[in-house]
């Protein structure tokens, strides 16, 4: 069963993460092309709700595919590009090697 993410929209300011992902994630700026990566704060709500809901990464993308409330939480809408299961894993691969994963997580349970 799903969890209804309508609750967390009010009560966790998910920009707060910003500074701290993009800091973790060193993105390059860019110049060398390439497709842009999705924005740091969406992958993240991503990362939460895979983990609320104890999902593998290409479950994940299942249910952000087919379901609405799993498209709506990170803010994506109807007609956008979604991440797929690799580019789950990699964002949180990258945030894994830079040891952020936990304290993020850890910083969004303190702030629920």
């Amino acid at each position: 069963m799903a969890v209804s993410f309508k609750p967390f929209f009010w009560t966790v300011d998910f920009e707060a993460f910003r500074p701290d992902l993009h800091k973790a994630l060193a993105y390059a700026d860019g110049r060398k092309g390439g497709r842009p990566p999705f924005y740091a704060v969406l992958m993240f709500k991503i990362l939460v709700i895979q983990t609320l809901n104890n999902l593998s990464d290409e479950r994940t993308e299942y249910r952000i595919n087919n379901l609405l409330s799993f498209v709506s939480f990170p803010g994506l809408g109807l007609s956008d590009r979604v991440p797929d299961a690799k580019t789950i894993w990699l964002f949180r691969e990258r945030l894994t090697q830079g040891s952020a994963i936990e304290r993020l997580l850890e910083c969004f349970n303190a702030t629920l």
